[in-house]
């Protein structure tokens, strides 16, 4: 064979793989999925937050802390300074409220992604753990929250070595715990392009505390959102492109043991789950083909799922709202109080609903 011959041989052979990761990214995108209008009463646009609400987390007494202006590599953003808003769901006027942020804190390169809340029990001090991503890098900030003038007050940063690709994270306590990392890599071309084609199990959990940082829970497609049951014995864990979720047991060294996976039939982002019955609210990409690929004019759509019973024999999994993106574009979470649901998007607007 001469030296053309083995030149075309090993093109086309790389284009013919390359042809077998595009069509393996399409079938986990969900590529093919034609969406169906599956619509709430009473949805109304929240106000000041135009530019995505990527997480939001609510205390028991219905206040809701929501991040916004997250920009994440491949997805669409704007120039707006990251921020942290609070909503008192108890408030008909259902008016979202900028937190004061401190001066000690870098507020120019603020990119916030995902939220946790801790309420330490000795004396009821509300801690906010932020995912923050300066310059596209990953780091937890600690804040304490003071509800008498809404504003926080900042702590501390933290980062480590296995900190590198931070999706989302649930506090454990007031400075330990759980986290994703949605990457293998962290080179934005590899974790940006490569990464996805390669489509492998490479993604993980990570615990961290003051004395001990460790990977728990790996074998991931993309680790995305993570939470924690009421009775603090399992976390949960999305993982975006195999389209499940993973329930698993906490072990007194704080490592993770697999308990079982709940498919959910969609690309779920953030889990939120309700303090009274356990069940679990995701915000999910029904098509997430369209939010690499976005197009304006044929946009990404959103859908929220309802896991009911989830440690039973037969986890019940509804979905709640479908939308083909027309009304709100990749929802990224959702959120119950009070008959309340609020519905969160990774760059585009905020929603709360009536629940039928």
């Amino acid at each position: 064979m001469g030296k053309v011959g083995f030149i075309s041989l090993v093109i086309a052979a790389l284009s013919a793989l390359l042809g077998e990761r595009i069509v393996n990214l399409r079938r986990r995108t969900l590529a093919s999925r034609e969406l169906v209008q599956n619509h709430l009463p009473n949805c109304i646009a929240l106000k000041n937050l135009d530019y995505g609400s990527e997480d939001i987390t609510i205390l028991e007494n219905g206040l809701a802390f929501i991040s916004t202006g997250l920009k994440y590599p491949g997805m669409p953003s704007s120039d707006v300074t990251g921020k942290i808003f609070s909503l008192d769901l108890q408030d008909s006027r259902m008016k979202p409220v900028e937190l004061r942020m401190p001066r000690n804190f870098d507020l120019e390169s603020f990119n916030p992604h995902g939220i946790s809340v801790y309420t330490d029990s000795s004396d009821d001090a509300i801690y906010l753990f932020v995912v923050n991503h300066p310059q596209h890098k990953s780091q937890v900030e600690v804040f304490r929250f003071v509800e008498e003038d809404h504003s926080l007050v900042y702590l501390k940063t933290i980062k480590h070595e296995l900190l590198y690709s931070v999706n989302d994270i649930v506090a454990v306590g007031v400075d330990s715990f759980y986290a994703t990392n949605d990457h293998y890599f962290s080179h934005e071309i590899l974790k940006g392009l490569v990464e996805p084609l390669l489509a492998q199990p490479w993604t993980n959990v990570v615990y961290y505390g003051p004395k001990d940082v460790k990977v728990v829970s790996e074998g991931y497609y993309f680790a995305n959102g993570i939470n924690i049951s009421p009775d603090k014995r399992h976390i949960y864990v999305a993982d975006l492109f195999d389209h499940n979720v993973h329930v698993l047991e906490r072990k007194e060294d704080n490592t993770l043991a697999s308990v079982k996976s709940v498919a959910v039939g969609s690309l779920c982002d953030n889990i939120e789950v309700d303090p009274e019955t356990g069940d679990l609210w995701l915000g999910c990409h029904p098509n997430g083909w369209k939010a690499f690929m976005f197009d304006p004019k044929d946009p990404p759509g959103s859908e929220v799922i309802h896991i009911q019973k989830i440690h039973s024999d037969q986890p019940v999994v509804t979905q709640v709202y479908e939308d083909n993106g027309h009304v709100i574009m990749g929802s990224s979470v959702a959120a119950t109080y009070g008959g309340k649901l609020l519905i969160g998007t990774v760059f585009h607007k905020a929603m709360v609903c009536d629940l039928k």
